[in-house]
């Protein structure tokens, strides 16, 4: 903490005030679509389905309505300890919903597909305790890149089919990255290929909830995203030339002025990358 230049920590404690003073009050709506008439909260608060991830800040629901399914993420406040323990490491605690509502809109207005939000609400002054909802269409049809990938070792798929995969990813984190926003578990399973078309893959980008927001990601945020994605395709037989291509696409720069100007980072994230690999397969056993 102490190499922390009195400028960024100026600026790091408006942000985390600035955070704060927006989160005060009430605000909620719901789609048409959702048939709620009365109170939002109440109309959440009475949702039953599939519950998908139950913690005690968060619950993670899926519901049914017309014949159409939806998720739910239901934020009940994080407790004053979470909150002082992000900011002693000087970062931005995640207190409800509102984040990912926020990261879902600008990754839409950069052409990036992700979720649909049909609803959102958020109630209360304290950030240790206030309340927040945000429901989304389901994105039906669609499995993981992770699991579409699953194979490719054993059973590669076309080559036009892997080389416009590739292109498609990295435009779209090239897109998040120029919108200001790091997804922080940037892994193919939170790509799911919308119908499971490759012909014409269009992969929606999810799970958006730790996603951070500011002007323009900083380095070593960067760093950690393509590693992570780096790390969670080391399954699928990838050539040099298939990274080549890869970062073609990321930088937009011709690959000799990327490997001028970012030879030493892109090291960085291969390093990072592999270790971040190597941790999975330490804690889940399996064999390199």
């Amino acid at each position: 903490m102490s190499g922390v230049k009195a400028g960024s920590g100026i600026k790091w404690w408006a942000d985390v005030t600035s955070s704060l003073s927006r989160m005060c009050g009430r605000d909620a709506w719901l789609a048409p679509e959702l048939g709620c008439e009365g109170d939002p909260f109440a109309y959440v608060e009475a949702l039953e389905g599939r519950v998908f991830r139950a913690m005690p800040d968060r619950t993670t629901l899926r519901f049914e309505h017309g014949g159409k399914g939806y998720f739910l993420k239901f934020h009940r406040g994080v407790g004053w300890g979470e909150i002082l323990k992000n900011l002693l490491f000087f970062r931005l605690p995640i207190l409800g919903a509102e984040n990912e509502r926020a990261a879902i809109k600008l990754l839409a207005e950069r052409g990036v597909d992700t979720m649909t939000a049909v609803g959102f609400g958020t109630v209360g002054c304290s950030p240790a305790s206030r309340r927040s909802f945000l429901i989304t269409e389901e994105i039906a049809d669609a499995p993981s890149l992770e699991e579409v990938t699953a194979d490719w070792g054993e059973i590669p798929p076309p080559a036009k089919i892997r080389i416009r995969l590739i292109r498609v990813v990295a435009g779209m984190v090239k897109e998040m990255h120029e919108a200001g926003v790091n997804h922080r578990d940037l892994y193919l399973c939170h790509f799911l290929l919308q119908r499971g078309n490759l012909g014409n893959p269009r992969p929606a980008l999810i799970d958006l909830h730790r996603a951070q927001i500011r002007k323009s990601v900083p380095l070593r945020w960067r760093r950690k995203d393509l590693a992570a994605l780096y790390s969670s395709a080391a399954h699928i037989p990838l050539s040099d030339r298939d990274l080549l291509r890869f970062l073609r696409v990321y930088f937009d720069r011709p690959l000799r002025d990327v490997f001028s100007r970012d030879g030493r980072e892109l090291d960085r994230i291969r390093k990072a990358g592999d270790e971040l690999r190597k941790k999975y397969l330490r804690k889940y056993h399996r064999p390199a």
